[in-house]
């Protein structure tokens, strides 16, 4: 099912938004810049930059989606606490319902905080939390009806979701018509690879880093770690690779590399759920594989020139301007399919 994304405020007429369902990790980053060592003892350091974020494999992503224009609706789980108050008050400002959130007395809600080097790296210092405790009893999983795609985010976090529970999700996401994309969260293990393969199995596509494909898989070469996800029956991937770019195997078996493009980093904090934000909405605009890329690259390297998972990416128009500067072909194309959408006519 594709439908058309809503419009950035200076976009043109007003049309339905796709509608995005992300379920998994929903995480209240605290981040600092620039930390160039912790202090010893009790002394201090000043700092020029601290923000709290919505963030996570599928908070963050789904902030990145309302961005862009998409009607986003959270699931996951989060605390009784004021955390959890002001996580579901930040996703709320981007116009995400949150109505899919389950509140868990039994812990808090999942945090962390990342002290930012003045290089953008992230050291994280990471409390679980509720993210672990949702349940399938939590889902409704009729409500995935309408829905255009939905995001199974950091499904190896939901410690709660058998293996069959998260393959049930996929699969009546599925049913429902809707495009399925599934990411992962923690580094990667073998262990983690079996208990996703079902939801891999039914998914449309798996977008995770180039380290936790090769750590799922115990492989040593990515397009070997690739083709064993395919085998799974999985239809496409997608590979993030930080200043590499991306490797995207799509569902033809067409093998495309896709370049970084270069930004003064800032904080890395979110480039893989923005990544994935503009991919998912490149796909329904209908574009290609290859050039929904483009857009997940563009979208990646502009998060990474602010602090915190929500920053540098404003909006569509935003990253098809900063896009057309790397690479115009592909920008002239995924702006014609979005003009094309918008006043209604047929796009092949």
């Amino acid at each position: 099912m594709t439908t058309a994304l809503a419009p950035d405020a200076a976009a043109g007429p007003a049309r339905p938004a796709s509608r995005v369902a992300v379920i998994g990790p929903h995480i209240l980053d605290v981040l600092g810049r620039p930390v160039e060592e912790i202090p010893a003892g009790q002394g201090s350091a000043r700092l020029t930059e601290i923000r709290a974020t919505a963030a996570g494999t599928a908070a963050g992503t789904g902030v990145d989606l309302a961005k862009l224009g998409a009607s986003v609706s959270s699931f996951g789980a989060v605390g009784s606490d004021l955390l959890a108050d002001v996580l579901l008050a930040a996703l709320a400002s981007y116009g995400i319902d949150t109505g899919g959130l389950v509140r868990k007395t039994e812990a808090q809600t999942s945090a962390t905080i990342l002290p930012i080097r003045p290089n953008g790296e992230r050291p994280a210092l990471h409390v679980p939390g509720a993210t672990r405790l949702l349940q399938l009893s939590d889902l409704d999983l009729a409500e995935l009806a309408g829905f255009d795609a939905v995001l199974l985010g950091g499904p190896d976090a939901l410690a709660s979701l058998s293996r069959t529970d998260l393959g049930t999700v996929v699969a009546a996401a599925r049913t429902c018509g809707a495009l399925v994309a599934v990411d992962v969260l923690h580094p990667g293990s073998n262990r983690e690879f079996e208990r996703i393969s079902a939801a891999l199995a039914a998914a449309d596509w798996f977008w995770p880093n180039g380290d936790q494909l090769l750590a799922l898989t115990g492989r040593a070469d990515l397009e070997q770690a690739i083709a064993d996800v395919l085998a799974l029956g999985t239809r496409a991937v997608a590979v993030t690779l930080g200043a590499d770019g991306c490797l995207v195997a799509g569902p033809d078996g067409t093998l495309t590399r896709i370049p970084a493009i270069s930004v003064d980093v800032v904080d890395t904090t979110g480039c893989g759920d923005a990544f994935d934000a503009g991919m998912l909405t490149g796909l329904l605009l209908g574009c290609d594989p290859a050039d929904a890329a483009w857009l997940g690259v563009a979208c990646g390297s502009l998060v990474a020139t602010g602090l915190g998972s929500d920053a540098g990416l404003t909006g569509l128009d935003q990253a098809l301007d900063f896009l057309r500067a790397a690479n115009p072909e592909v920008t002239s194309r995924i702006s014609a399919r979005r003009a094309a959408i918008s006043t209604g006519e047929r796009v092949a």
